[in-house]
């Protein structure tokens, strides 16, 4: 019997991120789309799925997985036909970056974002330090010709490259070139462009009056 797969989403949200990493996987999925309100996300249906009343979350065979980071790994060693994590002998820079974006990154961002700026001294008490650091630190993980990894493309790619991706669309994380490139480079792949396809048909049709 076929593996079940079901995505819990929203197309306006990091639902897109969950839905490009299963493009990448390449098995068949099943969706719910959930509005933000009580008969969506915060319904007791879904908050037994997800406390937290947010998408995305995947449930596998009965097993559930939230949080972006957690579900593209998840899904790179579920499928390891689809070559989405290294071997676990060279998986330094793949934990290294997925969980920076998933901690420094995505803090730096949403604190920037909300107006709060680390008080001068205290920057130890904040794990990013300062926006500004992170966004250098930031630009060193993708700044080779290729991919985190090198050569090859992984799951760490899909979130890392969503968070640089979403931030140079909405200008939380500035344009350099090293981003701009590595932006570029995801952006041809079949999978990236697959999502896009599907989650801006989704929003089209959400938005129609």
């Amino acid at each position: 019997m076929a593996e079940t797969i079901t995505l819990y989403t929203n197309p306006m949200s990091r639902g897109q991120i969950a839905r490009w990493m299963l493009e990448e996987v390449g098995q068949p999925y099943e969706m719910v789309v959930l509005d933000y309100g009580e008969g969506g996300m915060k319904s007791a249906d879904y908050l037994a799925i997800n406390p937290m009343g947010k998408v995305p979350a995947i449930v596998h065979d009965g097993r559930t997985i939230t949080e972006c980071a957690a579900i593209c790994a998840y899904l790179a060693d579920a499928f390891p036909a689809a070559n989405l994590a290294p071997p676990t002998d060279r998986r330094a820079d793949y934990y290294r970056w997925l969980f920076f974006a998933a901690g420094p990154v995505e803090a730096a961002v949403t604190n920037k974002a909300l107006g709060f700026v680390v008080p001068e001294g205290r920057e130890r008490t904040a794990g990013y330090g300062t926006f500004d650091t992170m966004v250098d630190t930031l630009e060193h993980a993708v700044s080779g010709p290729g991919w985190i990894c090198g050569d090859q493309f992984t799951a760490a790619d899909v979130y890392v490259g969503s968070q640089i991706d979403w931030g140079l669309a909405f200008g939380t994380i500035p344009s350099r070139p090293v981003f701009e490139a590595y932006v570029a480079r995801l952006r041809e792949r079949p999978a990236y462009k697959r999502q896009k396809e599907m989650d801006n048909a989704l929003i089209a049709q959400m938005q129609k009056p």
